[in-house]
């Protein structure tokens, strides 16, 4: 599928309504990790697994909103050759890039995104509890595992 050159079509604004239903669905899909916890950190919600970060939402005063996540340096790079993501500002050296929302969303690969993140920062103990765990595929109606968002 080819995407418009202009981060303005990839990103359009949205509605306030349009921003909070899409980060109450993220919302709902991180708070379902194991002990994962919602931290409100520069004036928006933010996601730990307890302590470390692995996702952040942002939206700008233009009405366009993103997903920041930590993904490690070599999913980084990779995830950085789609026009949807862009390099997370002051993180991106830690491995991080920023997706940029949309009203309608692939679920299933953001999912599985949040997912990936979540593992980068999570404790072992944590990870064997969401590998035996099926709250999170019961939250998104279906395993997520093997979803990516292409």
């Amino acid at each position: 599928m080819a995407f418009p050159s202009t981060a303005r079509s990839l990103n359009p604004a949205m509605t306030q309504a349009q921003i909070d239903r899409l980060f109450g669905r993220i919302r709902g899909i991180c708070l379902a990790l194991p002990e994962a916890k919602e931290v409100a950190a520069w004036g928006h919600p933010t996601f730990r697994a307890p302590k470390k970060m692995f996702a952040a939402c942002g939206t700008d005063k233009d009405g366009t909103a993103s997903l920041g996540l930590k993904v490690g340096f070599d999913r980084q790079e990779e995830l950085l050759e789609d026009a949807r993501f862009f390099p997370t500002l002051y993180a991106a050296h830690q491995g991080w890039v920023s997706l940029r929302l949309r009203p309608r969303m692939d679920w299933a690969g953001l999912t599985a995104l949040l997912v990936e993140a979540y593992r980068q920062v999570a404790a072992k103990r944590l990870l064997k509890q969401l590998d035996s765990d099926g709250r999170l595929a019961a939250c998104i109606g279906g395993s997520a595992a093997d979803s990516r968002l292409k």
